[in-house]
């Protein structure tokens, strides 16, 4: 049993990156990633409080990048993609564009230089 509803909203993408920034979400979120634990064990791995380790399972939790199982007593948390995904594809798109523009600057900058290197022989 999913302790967050399963059609839940996904969270801005502000949220995730929010919640990536910092490293030891990230180590969490990695941790997670590789196998999922509860807080309880996940306590042991990090050198946090359990009340800081929960803040910060919850910021990750608030941002979709990991989800709470109910098993037993204890939850289980593992790290969700479809966040992460939605923010990797976000940020191709926009290198892809930076691309366009560094493409078409070096483009004007190689059409220029011939231009320049005659001038420079002519003594212009």
């Amino acid at each position: 049993m999913s302790a967050a509803p399963s059609g839940a909203r996904p969270a801005p993408l502000t949220a995730v990156f929010a919640a990536l920034g910092d490293d030891t979400r990230w180590q969490i979120l990695v941790r997670l990633g590789a196998e999922p634990a509860s807080a309880s064990a996940l306590s042991t791995e990090f050198p946090i409080s359990r009340q800081a380790l929960a803040k910060q399972l919850e910021v990750l939790r608030g941002a979709g990048l990991v989800e709470a199982e109910r098993h037993g007593r204890e939850l289980r948390y593992r790290a969700v993609g479809a966040a992460l995904g939605e923010a990797a594809r976000r940020l191709e798109r926009v290198a892809s564009g930076w691309d366009e523009r560094l493409a078409s600057i070096k483009a004007a900058a190689e059409a220029a230089a011939p231009a320049e290197a005659g001038a420079e022989r002519r003594g212009e």
